[in-house]
This record gives structure tokens, C-alpha cells and sequence, in this order.
């Protein structure tokens, strides 16, 4: 009992021991490194880094073939942060919330007997939306300005990249306006896209470097599993024709569904890389 209890008592001393970070100060007896009670922010690394090449070689088309993280998706561009529980470990989110909305007007002339034009009006509305929320934790460990870290996350997401349309035309359809090229027969009426839904979780590991007191450049690897599910929609189109049974040609609607899709995948993630620009307050 007593060799179970040692041993268990070195496993956590060396759990803690593995964790550990060094705290820096500059010259300025300014500290460098996190401290508990800090939150920090990230950005995306690669403009920055594209700029100052551009700037040392006046180009204008330098690349740094890296991916911000989680930069596919409707996890692109989610807000990203870290709270230090103390100077070893940090909790870490993410946040998007998009919604957008358009609106375009396509005008035809109808005259074709002088210049004098007799505009009709088509408006094409989209509209869309998503939720991403993450959460995770982190441990560190390192000495001087150079440390490294490791741990996991998850990740849900709701809502998706397609939009839905609605469109509204100004001509009727039937077979004189057909006839005069004005309007396409089958034109959409309404675009439902499907809802989407994603889990995800990660494990991670990185490197960061405290190049200035609480501003730091950090590396990150991950390796996960998501699975995706989106629900099916439907198409409203607007036709001219003979419906069903009919004997004589009408105007009618055909609603069109697409079916249900899913995804399962388990893989490495930022392969080239995920580049952070974090700034700790």
C-alpha cells in the first residue's frame, strides 16, 4: 500500500515539475513572461510578417505559407483568448458570431426601339449567419523568453458558409415574356440552405517566444476528431408550362429538396503551421 501511495505521489510530483515556466523579467525589471491573472489575445501573424518582407524588399507579393488556426470554415477568423489560472496554466476560447445580409438590383432595358431606356427591376437578396464557440486548456513549461505548451480543446459550430436567396422579379412569368427573352423560365424564387452543426476536439502542442515584455510569436500543432451533420433544404423555382394533369399551360412553383449530409474526420491539423501574434494584459 505504502509503494502504491509513493508511487502515485511521484507521478503527480512529476505532473507538476513537468508543467512549470520560468519567470522573466528585462532590464527594466519588467516582466515578460504571463503571470496568473493575465489575459491574453491573438491575431493572425501573417499579414504582419508579409508586410515587413514586403517592406525589406519592395515586393508586394510576399507569402508565408501558414494558416491562422482553425482558418477553415465557419471557425475562420473567431476571436481568440487565453486567461492565466496561473503562470503554467491558461484556459483558452474562441468566439465568431457572423450574420450578413445583401441585397442587388439587376436592371434590363425592355426597349428595343430607341435609346431611351425602359428598365425592369430584379432584386436578389442573401442572407446568412454562424456561431462558433471553443473552449480548452493549456500548460506550459519553459525557461527564459522561450516556452512551450500542450493540452485540448473543443470546438462547436453552428450555422454554415451558404447563404439563403430570395429573389423577387418585377416581369411575370408566362409565355409572352418568355417569348420577349425577359425573364428565364425555372428562375429561383427561394434558397434555403440546410442548418449546419459541427463538434470538434483537439489536442494540441506549441512553442511561444516572449520577444517583448507580454508580447509574444507562438507555433501550434494540433491533431483532432469533428464530425459535421447539415440538414437538407429546398429550392423554389418559378416555371411556365403544363403542371401535372393539366391540358392547358400555366404558372406554377416546383420545390426542390437536397438530402441530409454528415462528415467524420480524424487528422493532424495546421500542417504549415499555426502562426499567433498574443498580446498579454
Amino acid at each position: 500500500m505504502k509503494k502504491n501511495l509513493f508511487f502515485v505521489a511521484a507521478l503527480f510530483a512529476g505532473s507538476v515539475t513537468f508543467a512549470q515556466t520560468t519567470e522573466v523579467k528585462d532590464n527594466n525589471d519588467m516582466v515578460v513572461t504571463p503571470q496568473a491573472g493575465d489575459w491574453a489575445i491573438g491575431f493572425n501573424a501573417n499579414p504582419l510578417i508579409n508586410y515587413v518582407g514586403n517592406m525589406f524588399n519592395g515586393s508586394t507579393g510576399n507569402t508565408f505559407n501558414s494558416a491562422f488556426i482553425n482558418s477553415t470554415g465557419s471557425a475562420a477568423n473567431a476571436i481568440y483568448g487565453k486567461y492565466f489560472i496561473d503562470a503554467n496554466t491558461a484556459l483558452r476560447g474562441s468566439f465568431r458570431l457572423r450574420t450578413a445580409s445583401g441585397t442587388s438590383n439587376v436592371l434590363t432595358d425592355t426597349n428595343t426601339i430607341n435609346s431611351n431606356p425602359a428598365y425592369i427591376t430584379d432584386e436578389f437578396k442573401a442572407s446568412g449567419g454562424a456561431v462558433v464557440l471553443g473552449f480548452g486548456i493549456e500548460k506550459r513549461r519553459g525557461h527564459n523568453r522561450l516556452q512551450g505548451y500542450y493540452g485540448g480543446e473543443a470546438l462547436i459550430t453552428l450555422g454554415g458558409t451558404t447563404p439563403n436567396l430570395t429573389n423577387t422579379y418585377e416581369v411575370a412569368l408566362d409565355s409572352a415574356s418568355i417569348a420577349d427573352g425577359y425573364v428565364n423560365n425555372g428562375r429561383v424564387l427561394t434558397s434555403k440552405a440546410g442548418s449546419s452543426f459541427g463538434v470538434g476536439a483537439r489536442g494540441f502542442i506549441g512553442a511561444e517566444y516572449f520577444f517583448a515584455p507580454k508580447i509574444s510569436i507562438s507555433a501550434e500543432y494540433g491533431w483532432g476528431v469533428s464530425f459535421s451533420r447539415t440538414s437538407g433544404g429546398e429550392t423554389v423555382t418559378d416555371n411556365w408550362g403544363i403542371d401535372g394533369t393539366a391540358t392547358e399551360p400555366s404558372n406554377f412553383q416546383v420545390t426542390t429538396e437536397t438530402g441530409k449530409s454528415s462528415s467524420f474526420n480524424l487528422d493532424t491539423d495546421n500542417l504549415g503551421g499555426a502562426i499567433r501574434l498574443m498580446f498579454h494584459f
